[in-house]
């Protein structure tokens, strides 16, 4: 969460930590759940429907397959399992441990023998790729689940190829100019549910030359770009998996080869970067010393000392949003 609520802080600096917490736990403006490449997310509530239409044909059949060729589960188990979920939440949150007791007594063997080989959480994967649960407040340092038609009661179903045609939009319009292989790759869609919403709006994107690549952005987006003036540097301190590190599948235009590895470690780790003018230049972190908070930098290349002085400006906003003050060791 810690990193989720800074990289919301990354593109609103006038946003506070308690704020976030509010719009997830008390006006449900956002809400957390599993989505895009089966991670976990914070999205807009009202958006709830399109993600979930959007990404569940996909999600859903590559869990099915994983749980019955590792377990026998079938379609029929999970159906069965979904519903225990949903009437064992009926009363309000509950975490995972007594979740996990409530329903393996009412399931069959399949289904026991797939909590024992797979990670806890997949046991819930199913009922959160369906949309039928989402995580709830925190109790302690343990995530709650909780069903969605109690939490976000006013949802409204969107059909799945509409669903999936607003994410392509926003995704472009985030992440454009991109590829289809791109889209597929941010979403998690295998490239044969992308080709046919990507050319259902074949008329609204426009393909332009980058680095002697053919690439895609929404045609109303094309003049603004075009006019765009970007003559202000940017520098960003991103948190650890932050999404604008995987917004493509190339990503040469964001780090050099020699520092992939720097940035993107073993098992799906994404290390917090330095951004300046799109490029990551740098990684840092955070650690406690003594009675201090240590922000340390491990550069790329030479710093300026307009790099330096935009770094130790972003500290300091970073130290207010967190309610601390860092030393900076380069």
């Amino acid at each position: 969460m810690s990193a989720a609520e800074i990289q919301l802080w990354a593109r609103n600096h006038q946003l506070t930590r308690a704020e976030i917490r509010s719009a997830l736990w008390e006006n449900r403006r956002l809400v957390k759940t599993s989505l895009m490449r089966q991670t976990l997310h914070l999205i807009p509530a009202e958006d709830f429907c399109i993600y979930i239409s959007a990404l569940k044909g996909s999600r859903a059949e590559a869990l099915q397959r994983n749980m019955s060729k590792y377990a026998g589960v079938t379609q029929k188990d999970t159906t069965t399992l979904n519903a225990a979920i949903v009437e064992a939440l009926h009363d309000g949150p509950m975490t995972q441990p007594e979740l996990m007791e409530n329903i393996l007594p009412k399931v069959g063997t399949n289904l026991r023998k797939w909590a024992e080989i797979a990670w806890s959480i997949q046991i819930f994967r199913s009922a959160l790729v369906e949309g039928l649960i989402c995580y709830g407040p925190e109790r302690g340092k343990k995530a709650t689940f909780v069903r969605t038609d109690q939490w976000l009661p006013n949802l409204k179903e969107v059909a799945e190829q509409k669903a999936k045609q607003i994410l392509l939009r926003r995704y472009l319009r985030a992440y454009g100019p991109a590829t289809p292989q791109d889209f597929s790759k941010w979403s998690g869609m295998l490239m044969t549910e992308v080709k046919p919403v990507w050319e259902s709006l074949a008329d609204a994107l426009v393909d332009v030359q980058i680095e002697k690549r053919n690439v895609f952005i929404l045609r109303d987006d094309f003049d603004l770009l075009a006019n765009s003036n970007f003559s202000e540097p940017v520098l960003r301190l991103l948190p650890a998996f932050d999404p604008y590190l995987l917004g493509h599948a190339d990503k040469n235009h964001l780090v050099t080869a020699e520092n992939y590895k720097r940035v993107y470690r073993n098992q799906g780790w994404i290390s917090p970067v330095i951004l300046f003018k799109g490029k990551v230049i740098g990684v840092w972190s955070l650690h406690r010393q003594r009675q201090q908070t240590i922000l340390e930098i491990e550069s790329f290349e030479r710093f300026s000392k307009m790099l330096k002085k935009e770094i130790e400006k972003e500290a300091a906003s970073l130290g207010a949003f967190l309610d601390t003050s860092f030393v900076i060791k380069a």
